[in-house]
């Protein structure tokens, strides 16, 4: 076993060059296990890791994988793409347990908010995990934004700002450190920077009163590391993105907004840097800007990827190109996040009984001084029940939102109602068990509360409860890249649980409307869509089966802008596993 926490050198490790330009990647390998070229490089003073849904199969081999690598490297940092919602890794083959940003902004509950994040946590720290690529702190202000919608906490900026602190302060009171992303704001771009290189031309003023308000809020709650973001925004750098701009991550990230952590670039392996920079000159590019670490594996997981870059600083730096106190000071503070985690992972986390996920972090925790206590929702009545096993409901009872709402609205005679899908049927017994069934087990779980939630229900004065079990037609549109397509998304899994006989068909492009129709036949129906507003196909179709069809029921699944119709309108705002838990429930009358 190799340590370097305190950036000592071990027999087998090569001169500090190497040693510090293998400190600063990031990379990711493919398989559950680590491969020999991994650990070896991990014993030549590579530092990080990156984990990918493909190299998870369930918590107990991440924990055994996680363990493998600290054999190797005690202090290694473990990093994962974990956002809940949308975009999971640690439950990409069935869907996040967890509601993703757009719902929690839905609710508007900062604690709420600071309890799923630190549940979320809890459960990477158990797996080994201390290093996450979340939260988004961009500002969803292009509602046509094909790469952020639901992975943001909304289109004002004061919610998202209180919103990101309270998530880092809940994910960092868990022990795992935040990296808040994607400075300095991804929110206002029509392009997804996967695939090319988004340009957001708002002038100063307006970036310093939006994109950057929420990232100031994440300094100051202590946010341990920031994701720089691959977009070219002139009034702050005309020549470079700002993943390689020093007058971005340098002059304003750590001179004007004072950040003194961890700056991690965006997947180099991205478009908008790859086929513009080429990714060994983008990190070089990137760490004499300011960047730390440079995060690459997600299309590229292989040790001669690793080679490459660490091949390319070194050669930067003889060559004068990259200055040799930068890059170490670069891998400083790796080192630096390295110590941070492992200080954290040592601090007993209890959950004493009646109250939530408690959590004590001193020393460098949440808001890097003092001692942090983080009881869930509101102390003695706070949340967690993940199992079933302790915490209450976390929606009703002395701490949460009182029961008495108990109606969706009523289109033209009411606003929609966002509580009463969590609201209905009473107030919480404070056993775990969810208020709405009654059970046990994952209903009582702090992610389908919020889920619950962050529901918008609209009914029409015509809509009348299903009479018997649904036909699903999803309106599917291509996922992009950071959420994938391997991750099951909508509600006709749990509407089948609910009502069984249900039945389900996937439907795109021109025909989508009439093809949905004739499958579902005289059946009740069920529309399921993401992000209606952005994809004119699927508003044609949904136009064709309401106009045979008003009685079908909508789900709305993405960033609900289009305005609520048919029978019965349930915007989730994101199409996690839970939403469409939450959404099957009201569907089904539950």
């Amino acid at each position: 076993m190799t340590t370097f926490a305190s950036g000592t050198t071990a027999s087998n490790s090569k001169d500090t060059l190497t040693r510090d330009a293998l400190t600063v990647l990031q990379p990711g390998f493919t398989g559950t296990t680590a491969p020999d070229w991994l650990l070896r490089r991990l014993g030549e003073g590579l530092a990080s890791v990156g984990l990918f849904g493909r190299n998870i199969a369930s918590p107990d081999q991440l924990a055994s994988l996680t363990a493998q690598l600290r054999a190797e490297r005690d202090d290694v940092l473990v990093a994962i793409d974990e956002e809940g919602g949308d975009v999971t890794r640690l439950e990409v083959r069935t869907g996040s347990s967890f509601p993703g940003n757009h719902a929690l902004g839905a609710v508007d509950d900062v604690e709420l908010t600071e309890a799923v994040a630190h549940e979320l946590g809890r459960r990477l720290a158990a797996c080994g995990v201390n290093l996450n690529w979340a939260p988004s702190a961009d500002v969803n202000s292009n509602p046509s934004n094909p790469v952020i919608g639901v992975r943001s906490f909304g289109a004002d900026t004061g919610l998202v700002a209180r919103h990101t602190a309270a998530y880092v302060t809940g994910l960092q009171a868990a022990g795992v450190a935040a990296c808040t992303k994607h400075f300095p704001g991804h929110g206002d771009t029509a392009v997804d920077s996967h695939h090319a290189l988004p340009r957001i031309d708002a002038d100063l003023s307006v970036l310093q009163s939006r994109e950057l308000v929420p990232f100031r809020a994440a300094i100051a709650a202590g946010s341990r590391a920031v994701m720089s973001a691959h977009i070219l925004v002139p009034a702050l750098d005309p020549d470079r993105p700002a993943t390689l701009s020093r007058r971005i991550l340098t002059g304003l990230l750590r001179e004007e907004l004072g950040y003194d952590g961890l700056i991690v670039t965006d997947g180099m392996e991205m478009q908008a840097i790859a086929a513009t920079y080429g990714i060994e000159r983008g990190s070089v590019l990137a760490i004499a800007a300011g960047a730390d670490a440079i995060c690459v594996g997600g299309g590229l997981a292989d040790d001669d990827t690793v080679r490459r870059l660490r091949d390319a600083l070194v050669s930067a730096v003889r060559a004068g190109e990259l200055p040799e106190e930068r890059l170490a000071d670069a891998a400083d503070r790796v080192r630096a996040l390295a110590a941070w985690t492992a200080a954290a992972s040592a601090i007993p986390k209890t959950s004493p009984a009646g109250s939530g996920p408690a959590a004590v972090v001193t020393g460098g925790g949440a808001t890097g001084s003092g001692t942090r206590h983080m009881n869930g929702l509101n102390g003695s009545n706070a949340s967690n029940g993940v199992d079933g096993t302790d915490g209450t409901d976390g929606v009703n009872g002395t701490g949460g939102a009182a029961g008495t709402s108990g109606a969706e609205g009523t289109r033209g005679t009411a606003e929609p109602d966002r509580t009463a899908a969590s609201d209905r049927t009473g107030s919480g017994s404070g056993t775990g068990t969810s208020a709405r069934t009654g059970g046990t087990g994952s209903g009582s779980g702090i992610g389908l509360v919020a889920a619950r939630r962050a529901l918008t229900v609209t009914r029409s004065p015509s809509y009348t409860p299903l009479a018997g079990a649904p036909f699903v037609a999803a309106l599917t549109p291509v996922a992009n890249i950071a959420v994938g397509d391997e991750t099951p998304w909508g509600v006709a899994a749990e509407l089948a649980r609910l009502l069984p006989g249900t039945e389900t068909g996937s439907f795109s492009g021109e025909d989508a409307g009439s093809s949905a129709l004739a499958a579902a036949g005289a059946r009740p129906l069920v529309v399921v869509v993401r992000d209606e507003h952005r994809h004119p196909w699927m508003a044609a179709a949904l136009d064709t089966v309401l106009a045979s069809r008003p009685d079908a029921v909508v789900v709305e699944m993405g960033v609900p802008q289009s305005a609520p119709r048919g029978a019965l309108h349930i915007a989730t705002h994101g199409a996690a596993r839970v939403c469409g838990q939450a959404a099957a429930e009201v569907v089904a009358g539950e």
